[in-house]
């Protein structure tokens, strides 16, 4: 698939009801496989305001090539509700498609800072072209997927936007080289 545009997304505007000193954090929904939608749609059905942000990818299904949407995170959306109290917490269960609340139960909930969702939305706004990426950690070990290292494994030591160095070690001998790489050919092992 290559990189299109972002596009909108299902359930981020206010809800009514809403006040001023609503304090709400952004909780993290895990979905079935390809449930994200059905998950959101009875959320908001529910009274419940969800947030599925969606890209637009090129695919090729029967030699034909056409954009369609799917979920920026697949297999997650995200849920602003104000603190989880234990019935809010068993009604979101209750849904269909929905493989669980990240946490540890109704009262040890998981919160996603809000800056990671304003700046999810940020790009949703500025609609600029976004490609999926494999979540990478220096230090982390990963493969590189193309080009003339194809398949060499090594340890990200640095990161830099779509630039990084990967070290590529002979435990016997204890020694280790550095290569940059594209980040984005790059996946975790």
């Amino acid at each position: 698939m290559v990189e299109a545009p972002v596009v909108g997304h299902a359930g981020c505007g206010p809800r009514s009801g809403r006040t001023q000193g609503d304090v709400r954090h952004w909780y993290a929904i895990w979905t079935n496989s390809h449930c994200e939608q059905l998950v959101s749609d009875q959320l908001w059905a529910k009274g419940f305001e969800s947030f599925l942000p969606r890209l637009n990818v090129w695919s090729r299904r029967g030699g034909v090539r056409r954009i369609i949407s799917l979920p920026m995170f697949p297999g997650y959306l995200f849920l602003s509700h104000s603190a989880m109290d234990k019935s809010s917490y068993v009604e979101i269960c209750k849904t269909r498609g929905l493989a669980r609340v990240l946490g540890d139960g109704w009262d040890r909930v998981a919160i996603v800072p809000d800056h990671d969702i304003e700046a999810v939305q940020k790009v949703l706004k500025a609609q600029i072209p976004v490609a999926p990426h494999p979540y990478l950690k220096r230090g982390q070990r990963v493969r590189i997927l193309a080009g003339p290292l194809a398949d060499v494994e090594g340890i990200l030591v640095r990161m830099k936007p779509n630039k990084g160095v990967v070290a590529l070690s002979v435990d016997l001998v204890q020694q280790s080289i550095a290569v940059e790489v594209d980040c984005t050919l790059v996946t975790p092992v």
